[in-house]
């Protein structure tokens, strides 16, 4: 008679206690590579992130705390320290230093208000206008957005030879063509270097809103306005009561961005004046430029581009702030 031993087979999860090790072991990177790919993959933006932006940011702001002039450009780390001297003479009005910068913070802050407003209301119209489908819209569409796809020296060294006094486009068409004019104005010097200064900067970026607020229209239901139509409400009443609340949320960070661009803007001015602005045409950018790299005085430029960093830290908290309130009450 023959006895057969039977063994019973190990139940799932109770292993041999090598073999649970082992297991361990292979998890450990598995999870490591599974939670750190990601990250891997963005090294590299990081470091050229920290490479490009952040310390030229912290060493610009070191510099803003020191005497750097031209004697010390070889080595400027012998600069002497002189704390927040620099600071102090940029917003102090009473000298001539602090006087020309708020002078040009004021023209700045006119200047972006001009210049984001036309461009969000040319962009928005024009985005409205191109809603209903018709033929020639897609070429209109390709035409509106040239300018944003054009180089922006290309596009303002064009704009700089319409302006030209004796020869210019501008001075023909509004002196000799329609009269406008007594005689052929200078806009790249004196009072009207500002107006051409928000000409083109609209021209530049009313594209741009032109571009978002079209996608954002995009999302909006058709049934909405038909339903509207047939309850009697007309094109400005859809306008007021569907299209700008449903475009809440895209003006909000169009507004944002245009502010920033147009207030950092250095290749417009600096193209169309050179080195040298009018003082209706002297930008903060530009203004901060000269202190740095005409006058030779480092130190006091650095500084004031770190109180124009504060200032668009401030302004953009500020607004996040108001409009996240007003979302949240809607």
């Amino acid at each position: 008679m023959t006895v057969t031993v039977r063994r019973d087979a190990p139940r799932t999860g109770q292993e041999s206690g090598p073999g649970r090790a082992r297991k361990r072991r292979l998890r450990v990177p598995d999870r490591i590579r599974r939670g750190g790919l990601p990250y891997l993959f963005l090294l590299p933006a990081l470091l050229l992130e920290l490479l490009i932006h952040l310390v030229p940011m912290l060493v610009g702001v070191v510099m803003g705390f020191k005497e750097l002039t031209q004697f010390y450009i070889r080595d400027w780390g012998r600069a002497p320290w002189v704390g927040l001297h620099n600071f102090r003479v940029a917003v102090d009005v009473n000298t001539p230093i602090g006087e020309a910068l708020l002078h040009s913070f004021l023209v700045t802050c006119a200047f972006t208000v001009l210049a984001v407003g036309l461009s969000w209301l040319m962009g928005t119209a024009a985005a409205i206008l191109m809603q209903d489908a018709f033929r020639g819209r897609a070429l209109l569409r390709g035409i509106f957005l040239t300018p944003y796809a054009l180089p922006v020296y290309a596009s303002v060294i064009v704009w700089l030879f319409m302006f030209q006094h004796d020869n210019g486009m501008v001075n023909h068409v509004l002196h000799d063509q329609l009269g406008v004019t007594s005689k052929p104005s200078f806009w790249l010097i004196g009072d009207n270097s500002f107006y051409a200064l928000v000409v083109v900067s609209v021209w530049r970026t009313w594209p741009f809103a032109f571009l978002c607020v079209m996608a954002g229209l995009q999302n909006i239901p058709g049934e909405m306005y038909e339903a509207s139509a047939i309850d009697g409400a007309g094109i400005w009443q859809q306008i007021r009561h569907i299209t700008m609340p449903s475009l809440r949320s895209i003006n909000q960070v169009l507004v944002l961005v245009l502010f920033l661009w147009t207030f950092n803007d250095f290749n417009v001015p600096y193209v169309l004046f050179g080195r040298s602005a009018p003082a209706s045409g002297d930008l903060i950018s530009v203004h901060i430029y000269q202190s740095s790299f005409v006058t030779w005085n480092f130190g006091s430029g650095s500084a004031m581009s770190v109180l124009l960093l504060l200032f668009l830290l401030m302004v953009t908290t500020a607004y996040l702030l108001v409009t996240s309130r007003r979302r949240s009450h809607v």
